[in-house]
């Protein structure tokens, strides 16, 4: 995936050439009105923890978690709908704009965004990324993304191109997307697990090095150091520990796939001074079957859905009164992560 944002500012600049591109005249019109901003956010973590022992005596050892914090890079160019109002006067990395994954914009032409975040929470640390670039004409659209989210383990590049047909202020698209991902189908214990679906645990952890020795009950890792006296933290601890290892190393051992499908997908905007709606929804119903060992269909019965949505509702009931929800959903192979929040504002005069 390294070279994935190459190919996306590759993308760019070339589209920002001094020539006409995509609808703009020179790189000063593609990048009019866009936004870089860099930002630091921190904070405290989770309070200490106390752990005791009786060991050798009465033992107390505090467990500290670094302070959480945020770094975030990016620039953007995205026309804020008409329900987005700035109410800080700079970005400061912390934004949320679920209109971000929408599949087209509040006006036609060349908008992207290119975002950053590398931040530590309750001690684990992450490296997320998002970049995409798009342009929507009148009749069609194409797009280019790039998301690393650390939360919900998913990494994908993914490029699009669609027919869109509009009905006053729906518009239906169809076309192709490519995504470029790990083959998150893939099962690297299913040649291990017997037809009671246990697994032949033991004999994979001595193809990894590990050694038993039955009769004095001891249990030696791959350097030759005893981690287990006993059957039930051999089972209990140390193979948790192989298989999870095991896991990691056969995925990182796999080259990324290319996965074509079929997509469908709509979005709707409304917008008024007492109430909006915004949506959007893409279907994924087909996917083309390249017979690949890895192949997330040797994991399903023929074909599978992908898809992903998002609904942004306000409303003004009264001069005191509003509700609004808000949030965003996606399921690509066996992975999903969504975000949403919805709530009530009264005034009280």
């Amino acid at each position: 995936m390294k070279k994935v944002l190459l190919v996306i500012l590759v993308f760019l600049v070339s589209c920002a050439a001094p020539k006409k591109c995509c609808g703009q005249d020179n790189i000063k019109d593609i990048f009019k009105f866009s936004t870089f901003y860099a930002a630091v956010n921190g904070g405290t973590s989770i309070s200490d923890v106390e752990t005791y022992s009786i060991t050798d005596g009465l033992g107390v050892e505090t467990i500290q978690t670094p302070f959480d914090y945020n770094l975030t890079l990016g620039i953007r160019k995205i026309a804020r709908f008409g329900y987005e109002n700035r109410a800080n006067t700079f970005y400061d990395g912390t934004e949320s704009n679920y209109s971000d994954a929408a599949t087209l914009g509040k006006r036609n032409g060349t908008e992207f965004l290119f975002q950053v975040d590398y931040r530590r929470q309750e001690g684990v640390e992450y490296l997320d990324q998002h970049h995409f670039i798009r342009y929507v004409a009148n009749d069609w659209v194409a797009k280019a993304e790039y998301l690393v989210d650390g939360f919900a383990d998913i990494e994908y590049f993914e490029t699009s191109q669609r027919y869109r047909y509009s009905i006053g202020k729906l518009d239906l698209n169809i076309g192709a997307v490519q995504r470029l991902s790990e083959p998150y189908g893939y099962d690297p214990l299913a040649s291990w697990k017997l037809d009671n679906g246990n697994i032949h645990y033991t004999y994979l952890a001595l193809q990894e090095g590990y050694n038993v020795d039955v009769y004095h009950d001891m249990y030696y890792n791959p350097d030759n150091d005893i981690v287990a006296y006993s059957s039930d933290v051999w089972e209990q601890i140390v193979i948790p520990e192989v298989l999870a290892n095991y896991v990691e190393n056969k995925r990182n051992e796999l080259n990324n796939k290319l996965q074509h499908s079929l997509v469908i997908g709509l979005d709707y905007y409304y917008y008024n001074k007492s109430i909006w709606v915004h949506t959007w929804a893409n279907l994924m119903p087909y996917h083309y079957n390249d017979k690949n060992e890895f192949s997330y269909h040797n994991y399903v019965d023929g074909q599978w859905l992908d898809y992903s949505g998002g609904l942004i509702f306000g409303q003004k009931i009264n001069k005191r009164l509003g509700v609004f929800a808000e949030g965003k959903y996606n399921k690509y192979w066996n992975r999903e992560w969504y975000d949403f929040k919805m709530g009530i504002n009264y005034i009280i005069r």
